[in-house]
């Protein structure tokens, strides 16, 4: 309860966390209000939005309803942000662990391995791999969550190499536990915590991968996601900017949202911010 109270004694964590529960409403209601699939063309193009009771926020260039996309898109940007934020820190668990666990050349190993992939820009090698395995939304969010695990292992491998050698640790390998019941069950809960609120830093980055890749049409074009209608309103962008504008807006409180919340959640569990 006091990480509760502590979290809800911030001003910005409360608002992120009240633009993060609007996003999850609009995606929770986007079928209801809007049963029709967004795709399909609904009236005629380039309406300007509040001229039409019809279309709130106007239509895009093909006529369909850019309210009913972003209603819809929202489940796409969390779906993204969710699924490739498990996939990257999962992995970064598993290296970071090891790394940090066992240390020497196998931490060496895989820190060289880290690296190499912090070296190339993570768009560049997204790109790669969209190119390779196609656009379809699950290959871009396994893509998104691959590039992404660098930063999380290298956290959860710092964490490692402070609890490695600690008491319970120590006492755990007395009693005859393997390794991987000491990794998994006695030192990963807690180095976790940190991950966790990093987790949050993943999320909005994925969601800003996913918006860059579908400006440049790379993306699933059979999704109705806020980076397709922004790449959609480049056509436009001089005459018609409020088409790629209303999307670019939910993307920005989208990822604020989620950075406030994650810094929310350092605030209040990190013990050395306490009384602060």
């Amino acid at each position: 309860m006091e990480v509760v109270r502590a979290y809800f004694r911030s001003p910005p964590a409360v608002i992120g966390l009240i633009l993060l529960l609007a996003v999850i409403a609009m995606a929770i209601s986007a079928g209801w209000l809007y049963p029709r699939d967004p795709l399909a063309l609904a009236g005629r193009p380039l309406v300007w939005p509040f001229t039409n009771p019809r279309f709130p926020l106007g239509t895009d260039n093909s006529g369909r309803d850019i309210a009913a996309q972003i209603f819809h898109g929202a489940r796409i940007s969390l779906l993204i942000g969710g699924v490739a934020t498990i996939i990257a820190v999962a992995i970064g668990i598993v290296i970071g662990a090891v790394a940090g666990y066992y240390g020497g050349w196998v931490d060496n190993v895989l820190m060289r391995v880290t690296e190499a992939f912090q070296t190339l820009p993570n768009f560049l090698l997204l790109l790669v791999l969209v190119a390779v395995f196609g656009s379809t939304i699950g290959t871009v969010i396994v893509a998104v969550g691959v590039v992404s695990w660098p930063a999380p292992a290298r956290l959860t491998r710092a964490e490692f190499l402070s609890l490695r050698n600690r008491e319970f640790v120590q006492a755990g390998r007395t009693l005859g536990l393997k390794d991987l019941k000491l990794i998994f069950g006695e030192i990963l809960p807690n180095a976790l915590p940190p991950v966790i609120v990093y987790a949050s830093v993943v999320m909005a980055l994925s969601i800003l991968l996913e918006s860059a890749l579908a400006f440049l049409r790379l993306s699933d074009p059979n999704v109705a996601s806020w980076g397709n209608l922004i790449g959609l309103g480049r056509d436009v962008l001089r005459v018609q900017w409020y088409v790629s504008a209303i999307p670019g807006i939910a993307i920005l409180l989208t990822v604020l949202a989620v950075s406030l919340v994650g810094q929310g959640l350092n605030d209040a569990l990190n013990p050395r911010l306490k009384g602060r």
